[in-house]
């Protein structure tokens, strides 16, 4: 019969113990022919462990199987090399193979590191890989009108805020990022404790005087960057407007409309699945984030180079003069205090984000007695409305929001 699977060596032993035997009873002489067709193997085999047998003195150590790896291995990764990416990946834990690589050869020119596919099987020997990866889903095709005029530095900023989180003192903290759509540079990565715009407005106001404005900004249409109120306006889009900065609003559930902001959002959120101890405490984890992301993190958009690479700031310098948006042939109204104009001897809400703004009124040309409301530049109006001379105590009519 042949070799027992279960336990190999013991039918090893039992082979050459009995070639033992009939070799002294033969004085020399055995039939191996015979004792393979008896024990069911090959000559090749008891020639192989018959040779072990010998040279090893008779020693059963030599019939325990053989590691089968080869003694030399041209292409192995030397040693300290796979040291120091373990410690790379030690100290960035979030990075993977390519982004890893493309770091230590800019930090260590002339030092020749391994593939990528390489990079990772050493990790994984190591043990710093999730050896369970969630399956991706497959993605609808992205739109590219957001971003079109993202033609270099400054020309569109994506701001959004990234779900909130507790630190470790309960409290909530409100990550506002502010991201260049070109460079992927991060202007601001703020920890706040309120999304409203009496927080918001000083990271812009801080972000403006160091970089300078930008041509657009775009958002969702979440507050504070836009309301459900005339022309969808609020305090603080009425303040970028008034800078000469264009509003650009994604399509309601469009999110991927704002894609840079959405992927730059999953690499802040391995950051915040480890919170620090209170809010000031995780600013200046961010700080730390954002200059790491800024001037060291290779970005594969950017053909693995840091966004600070591609980056600069604006020739648009801040603090600039408010655009006042007059207009002769347009009979103008103030917006007093409370979000009202005087209009034919009676008060009509228009909106608080247009407090002490300029508003015009003219006849809607396809409704007799219903007057239209606009704001903004002359020449690119908003229309935020329309007021019916026949009930003015309603107030601004809104246009229908009626999804398409």
């Amino acid at each position: 019969m042949p070799w027992n699977r279960t336990d190999p060596a013991k039918e090893r032993l039992k082979f050459v113990l009995e070639w033992e035997e009939r070799w002294q009873a033969g004085e020399g002489r055995v039939n191996l022919s015979e004792l393979c067709r008896e024990l069911g193997i090959s000559r090749e085999t008891a020639y192989v462990w018959l040779r072990r047998y010998r040279e090893s003195g008779h020693d059963v150590e030599a019939l325990v199987e053989r590691s089968h790896r080869p003694h030399h291995i041209p292409n192995q990764v030397p040693q300290a090399i796979a040291d120091v990416l373990v410690a790379a990946r030690k100290y960035r834990p979030t990075w993977g193979p390519r982004k890893l690589r493309a770091h230590l050869i800019a930090r260590n020119p002339g030092t020749s590191f391994p593939s990528e596919s390489a990079i990772a099987a050493i990790l994984q020997r190591n043990g710093l890989t999730q050896l369970s990866r969630r399956r991706r889903r497959r993605l609808v095709v992205p739109a590219t009108r957001p971003f079109a005029a993202a033609t270099g530095p400054n020309a569109v900023w994506c701001v959004d805020f990234k779900g909130w989180f507790r630190t470790r003192d309960g409290q909530r903290c409100y990550p506002l990022t502010l991201l260049d759509a070109y460079s992927r540079y991060l202007l601001r990565c703020e920890a706040l404790v309120d999304p409203d715009t009496r927080n918001v407005e000083p990271s812009f106001d801080s972000a403006f005087q160091e970089f300078g404005t930008p041509e657009a900004i775009r958002s969702d249409n979440g507050p504070p960057f836009a309301s459900t109120g005339a022309g969808g306006l609020t305090a603080l889009s009425v303040w970028w407007q008034r800078l000469g900065i264009r509003h650009d609003r994604i399509t309601p559930g469009k999110p991927q409309q704002n894609g840079r902001q959405e992927r730059f959002h999953r690499t802040l959120a391995e950051l915040a699945q480890h919170p620090e101890r209170d809010v000031r405490t995780q600013q200046r984890a961010f700080d730390r984030f954002r200059y790491e992301y800024n001037q060291e993190r290779p970005h594969e958009a950017l053909g693995l180079k840091p966004p600070h690479s591609a980056y600069a700031p604006s020739p648009r310098r801040y603090p600039r003069p408010l655009e006042r948006f007059a207009d002769d042939s347009h009979a103008r109204f103030r917006v007093d205090r409370h979000g009202y104009i005087r209009w034919q001897r009676r008060r009509a809400f228009i909106s608080t984000a247009l407090v002490y703004e300029d508003v015009f009124v003219d006849p809607d040309p396809s409704q007799g007695q219903r007057w239209e409301v606009h704001w903004g530049p002359s020449g690119g109006h908003l229309l935020l409305g329309w007021i019916d001379e026949r009930r003015p105590d309603r107030g601004l009519v809104l246009p229908s929001r009626r999804r398409r």
